[in-house]
């Protein structure tokens, strides 16, 4: 099993002026809730269009380096527990309550992956896809140790399920269908988290107690809907 790695970085030495104003600019256009074109970034920050094709050849390349500089914080976090379960609960704990900060950044990414993908199956697709996937680097590094206790399959499986909660997406349904605060959307996320680990768990091979709870948290009652 072999866990993905961390995206690139942006351009260093004299190109990172350039890179870095080019990257200002992008970041608070989509901040204000748009993804703006190469050539319109240009403009904006008064540069030639090759010059920011330069750096930028597609909005996909953009929108990474966008989703990348907002999301340093996050990425740059890493688990210090040895034991598996603990470092995942570490990985919510410190990270996704930051998701909030950088929700245009990410939903910017959410919107352009899918506009992407609709493209792409009709074959109208002109540019590089976007492609998302960091959640998955993140996961895997926090739960591994727990690969040995689930096993290949269920372990796999767990991931997959996680990459459900952590990300935009609990943002986008809990708050815009529901209107959950931000603590809401925290506590349920933490909930579905708690009772994903609780259910590998206790059909991992040799698990004991198999219909007792391996898992208790006393914060995860959702409180009522609120903005």
């Amino acid at each position: 099993m072999r866990t993905p790695p961390p995206p690139e970085t942006g351009p260093t030495g004299p190109q990172a002026r350039t890179y870095r104003l080019l990257l200002g600019h992008a970041m608070t256009l989509v901040r204000r809730g748009r993804i703006p074109s190469v050539p319109e970034l240009a403009v904006k920050a008064r540069v030639s269009r090759a010059t920011a094709y330069r750096y930028f050849p597609s909005r996909s390349k953009l929108v990474s380096a966008v989703v990348a500089e907002s999301l340093a914080p996050v990425r740059r976090f890493e688990p210090t527990a040895a034991d598996g379960l603990v470092r995942v609960r570490e990985l919510f704990d410190k990270t996704f309550p930051l998701f909030k900060r950088f929700e245009p950044h990410m939903r910017a990414a959410l919107q352009l992956s899918l506009e992407h993908e609709s493209l792409e199956r009709m074959g109208l697709l002109e540019e590089e896809p976007y492609r998302r996937g960091h959640r998955q680097y993140m996961l895997h590094r926090a739960a591994a140790p727990l690969a040995a206790t689930l096993g290949p399959e269920a372990y796999d499986r767990l991931i997959k399920a996680l990459s459900l909660i952590y990300g935009i997406e609990s943002y986008v349904v809990l708050r815009d269908i529901w209107g959950a605060s931000y603590r809401e959307v925290e506590v349920v996320a933490r909930w579905m988290l708690e009772a994903l680990i609780e259910s590998a768990l206790r059909r991992a091979p040799g698990a004991r107690g198999q219909g007792t709870p391996l898992v208790r948290n006393r914060r995860t009652t959702p409180s009522r809907s609120r903005r």
